[in-house]
């Protein structure tokens, strides 16, 4: 599948709001104290553990809003794999600006390709197998969208952006509207005829009831290896499966065996450690072009 990149209308807001926090009221005094205005530097983004690549094209919108006249040439684009020493990117241009983008930009490349990293440990795990990676709301609020597009970049794929895709019944759901039965008739009731249904269940025998009422898809969450198993029988073709709670790269291998469809990790977004990636300097220039 090909990884369709993100307009830079969805990211450039963040950016420049990551920017301005770091720059505070008088920008960076480091830089501008230490480094002549007038030199150029090339320096590189390079690996320092193996993972996935996610986030180069928000590291040069970091870059370029310092600075228009850096320049990021990609040499591991987003969705590679890379192996300690491997070179991300080269980055050329004046060398204050670099220097004051380098943070931010280091935050959200990391970050993103940390992300990406871990979707791909679930995926490999998951190779052989019909069952799709997928994420969850559990994202860093503000940063929905960049962590979603990293996890597409690992490999894997999205659940909800939001409330408003999808109607997801769960435990609090059905405890507030009285019943299960009374849930998913209040919710066919409300959706339109392009959204889906989804519920959340916990036992077979609420599996059971669920299914002779009929949705789109069942979250069977916490289930152990045999429910998942046997609720995958019991479901057929009726309704998507997904299985939730307790997912980590030595367990998604057997559980995508058990025949889901789709496994969701909300740690994915919400808990990945970042990709150690550093900026190595190549040499300085003593003119801005």
């Amino acid at each position: 599948m090909t990884l369709t990149p993100l307009l830079p209308l969805m990211y450039e807001p963040l950016v420049r709001t990551a920017l301005l926090e770091d720059l505070g009221r008088a920008g960076d005094i480091t830089a501008d104290a230490i480094v002549p205005a007038d030199r150029n530097a090339s320096l590189v983004l390079r690996a320092r553990q193996p993972g996935v690549v996610a986030g180069l094209d928000i590291a040069r919108c970091a870059f370029q809003l310092v600075n228009p006249a850096i320049r990021l040439i990609a040499e591991r684009p987003d969705s590679s794999v890379v192996t300690p020493g491997d070179v991300i990117a080269t980055i050329e241009g004046p060398a204050r600006g670099l220097l004051t983008g380098e943070r931010t930009a280091l935050n959200f490349l990391c970050h993103l390709s940390g992300v990406a990293t871990a979707t791909a440990s679930l995926v490999s795990a998951a190779q052989g197998t019909k069952a799709r990676i997928v994420c969850t709301r559990k994202t860093t609020p503000g940063l929905r969208t960049l962590e979603k597009y990293a996890v597409r970049a690992g490999g894997g794929s999205n659940h909800r952006f939001g409330l408003d895709d999808a109607i997801l019944i769960k435990d609090n759901h059905i405890a507030l509207s009285g019943d299960v039965r009374t849930a998913i008739e209040r919710a066919k009731a409300h959706a339109g005829h392009l959204v889906k249904i989804e519920i959340e269940v916990d036992t077979l025998a609420q599996l059971e009831q669920v299914l002779a009422i009929g949705v789109d898809a069942v979250l069977l969450d916490n289930m152990t290896l045999e429910q998942l198993r046997q609720a995958v029988a019991m479901t057929g073709d009726r309704a998507i499966t997904e299985a939730s709670g307790r997912i980590t790269a030595e367990t998604a291998k057997a559980i995508a065996a058990t025949g889901v469809d789709l496994i969701s990790a909300g740690w994915l977004t919400h808990s990945s450690a970042a990709l150690d990636i550093g900026l190595d300097y190549l040499g300085l220039n003593r003119q801005v072009a």
